[in-house]
């Protein structure tokens, strides 16, 4: 039995992740993060420590004191944070302060490498969930038109270019015409703002990074997902397979069933 270290920000993807860790016979040394993790991660988590985004050295502390040697991170931490008046301790003031630029990939690479100094490795984020990756095809809902489905050509190429600059995963596109990027305000705002420009029936496209990190950035998708599609008015939604997690798979698909949603593994 070994004791795996989870560092959890917000949404679903971490009570999963705790949950195969716990079925697969090892215990889970937690690390929620004040600003972001659910308290309810702590009737899962075998030990749970909150400590604050910016207290790196705090961290670093727990999990050795814990003896832990290998590392998950799950769960959205919002990269506006970095913006905020957030207290750093003087390690993340001094990793912060190596840093060429504040690029999500730039920012998680330097915190894994901090963690390999210190003998702890941080393995891929979906090493306990390939079970929930996307597949091919069609997932749930009605099958595209022609048209549509060309919009989903011409996005993908779009949003693999604009993953490719770590400027975002997801894209909203209309009659092969982009009507937003995601950024840092996460995929939820983004479907918001093509709505309040483009309008409905949109198709929304989420994909991976080429050479993606998939210690800590997997693309995902939730039942809250499901929730802002319809509120938009989003027409359907297209996912990179073998790469995008579909959290509480089956609860979501029998959601967007419900709801009329469609979404299609690209």
């Amino acid at each position: 039995m070994e004791s795996i270290g989870l560092i959890a920000g917000n949404n679903r993807f971490p009570f999963l992740i705790a949950q195969e860790i716990k079925r697969s016979g090892n215990k889970v040394m937690c690390i929620a993060l004040k600003e972001e993790a659910d308290p309810e991660l702590e009737k899962i988590c075998d030990k749970t420590y909150w400590i604050s985004v910016g207290k790196f050295q705090k961290i670093i502390d727990a999990l050795k004191s814990e003896n832990v040697k290998t590392i998950i991170m799950a769960g959205q931490v919002k990269h506006v944070k970095i913006y905020s008046a957030i207290s750093m301790d003087f390690r993340a003031i001094k990793v912060m302060g190596s840093l060429i630029n504040k690029k999500t990939d730039t920012i998680l690479k330097t915190i894994a490498d901090e963690f390999e100094k210190e003998g702890m490795h941080l393995i891929a984020s979906h090493t306990y969930l390939k079970h929930l990756l996307a597949l091919k095809g069609l997932i749930v809902g009605k099958k595209l038109s022609s048209d549509e489905n060309k919009d989903v050509a011409f996005g993908y190429k779009i949003a693999k270019g604009i993953a490719a600059l770590d400027i975002g995963q997801t894209i909203v596109v209309k009659d092969k015409s982009v009507l937003a990027v995601e950024s840092v305000e996460g995929t939820d705002e983004c479907i918001k703002r093509a709505y309040a420009l483009g309008g409905e029936n949109s198709i929304v496209v989420k994909v991976a990074k080429p050479n993606q990190d998939f210690r800590f950035d997997v693309p995902v998708i939730g039942l809250s997902t499901i929730d802002t599609l319809k509120e938009n008015k989003v027409r359907a939604m297209a996912i990179e397979s073998e790469v995008t997690l579909i959290l509480d798979k089956a609860e979501l698909i029998e959601k967007a069933k419900k709801l009329g949603m469609t979404i299609i593994g690209i």
